[in-house]
Order: structure tokens, then sequence, then C-alpha cells
């Protein structure tokens, strides 16, 4: 996890928010860092996750969680990490192969009238049911019970659903399901990653109904946290990557209004920095 982002949202794995849906959107960038981030900040939390790869498998986030410093294998074997390995449940689903590991989470491929019931029930059934760990897991109380801390649930890019065939309402119907169970009833937390290309759209009446813009919109208006993350707008720079503009929503619960803050940042292997725009030691 990057501490500097911790401090520019005010969060801490002793000290966690519930009830928050952030929600991650990229343009020209490449925001994936963000969900590795948030991966290995609510793991290192003691948060039970559950996480939809629907783009990148589970080897691919172990290699770059053991760089951060967090074990992946060992937080699925101890059943604080429930990973669907959506590419390869996906490629059965179309490829008519037999899986022990089939969940139905990707049923909507069988039967696009069920729309993402299946992948619903998945995340349902795996973050409400009590969290279980391998015998003489760390944390463990009598009996190799494990008491996690609050639910979360990532996904690693829902626009892929809307290249699969799901429609936009279909993906912002699982969304609000996700977040009334998860956020409101459990009290955990939810990281959506969402994937824009192009210029940003300005004309609500582009009549792209079922584009990543419509999703990324609608999903703005359900979040609590935005982090947009956009390339320069001057183009390529060896020594910053890109800028990310954080954006608290209006909490009318809690009387906070809505403010934002952007940042520009730079990719470590084992790790990212963040600063203010145009303070950068590389323009200084």
């Amino acid at each position: 996890m990057y501490a500097e982002l911790n401090a520019i949202l005010n969060a801490a794995p002793e000290h966690l928010d519930q009830g928050e849906f952030i929600l991650v959107s990229d343009r020209k960038a490449d925001a994936s860092f963000l969900v590795h981030h948030f991966l290995s900040f609510y793991l290192r939390a003691g948060c039970r996750v559950c996480f939809l790869g629907l783009v990148q498998s589970f080897s691919h986030y172990s290699a770059v969680s053991q760089r951060l410093g967090v074990s992946l294998t060992q937080a699925r074997e101890k059943g604080q990490l429930v990973f669907l390995e959506g590419l390869k449940e996906s490629l059965g689903v179309l490829l008519h192969t037999e899986s022990n590991t089939e969940s139905g989470a990707v049923d909507f491929l069988r039967d696009p009238s069920v729309g993402l019931r299946g992948l619903n029930e998945f995340v349902q059934s795996t973050l409400s049911a009590p969290g279980g760990g391998g015998e003489g897991g760390e944390g463990g109380g009598e009996g190799g019970a494990v008491r996690w801390g609050p639910p979360v649930l990532l996904v690693d890019d829902l626009t892929v659903l809307l290249s699969l065939g799901v429609s936009v309402g279909s993906v912002l119907d699982f969304s609000h399901y996700c977040r009334a169970s998860v956020c409101s009833q459990l009290q955990g937390n939810m990281v959506m990653l969402v994937r824009c290309e192009g210029e940003e759209e300005e004309d609500e009446d582009d009549g792209d109904e079922e584009g990543p813009e419509r999703l990324l919109k609608g999903l703005t208006h359900q979040c609590s946290l935005t982090l947009q993350v956009q390339g320069l707008p001057t183009g390529f720079c060896r020594d910053i990557h890109g800028q990310v503009e954080v954006s608290w929503r209006r909490k009318p619960w809690d009387g906070q209004y809505a403010q934002k803050k952007l940042f520009q940042y730079k990719i470590h292997d084992k790790g990212a920095s963040f600063f203010a725009r145009g303070t950068s030691s590389a323009v200084l």
C-alpha cells in the first residue's frame, strides 16, 4: 500500500472508515496501481476481501502484492481472500468445458436474460458467510476460527462486463445491490474500477447508452469517493506518470459536501509517490 495516498485520503489500516464505495476510473492512463493499493490496504487491515478478478489472474496480483509486502497465497489459504478467476471461468463457459471450480458467477454468458444475478449471489454468499481460515492460521481463535474485520468487495474492471454483452443498466443494478448489502447492511467497503477511452465527453446526449461513459456517470452518483486517473495534459513525462483527481462526494447523512483535490504521481517498483501539481522535483 502507498503511505502518501493514505495520508491524502486520511486513511489507515488501524482506523477504517466503513460503508464506503470507492470508484476508481482511468482515462489515457492505467489506474490498476490503485487496485493493488486497496487490495494490500484492506488485507493489512484484517478485512475479509472478495476480489472479482475480471481482467487479471490471481498470479498477476500475487506477484505485485509480493512486492508490496503482502502474500495473497497466505491470505487465500487462511480464508481472508476469496478471488474469483473471472478469465478462467468465462473461458470455461465459452469453450463449454467442465470445471470443478465453476461458481455460477458468470451464468450470464450462458443465459443473458439472468443478468448478473449469479455474480451478485457469489458476492453475497462470500461476504455474508462466517469467515473461516486454515487450521492454525494467524489471527485464529479457538479451533482455528478467524474473526475478520469489515468485508470488502474489489472489482478490477467493471467495463469488461459491457464487452461481454451485459447492459449498463444491469451493471448499475449489480453495483446498487452490492452497495446495499456490503456497505449498508454489512458496513463494509467496495472498490470498483471503470476504464474509459478518449477524451471526456461533456455532451449528456451523446447517444452511447451502453458505453463506459454512461456506466461511469451512473456509478459516480452511487459512490462516496472517486479517484480519477488521467494522463498528463502535456503528454509523456519520464518523472511524472499522470495525475489523479480525488473527489469526496457529498454525504447528506453527515453534513459533508463534495471537495476535489488534484495530485500528480509517479509509480515505482515497490510503490508510488504522490505530490501536488507542479511540485515534483523533476519540474522544480
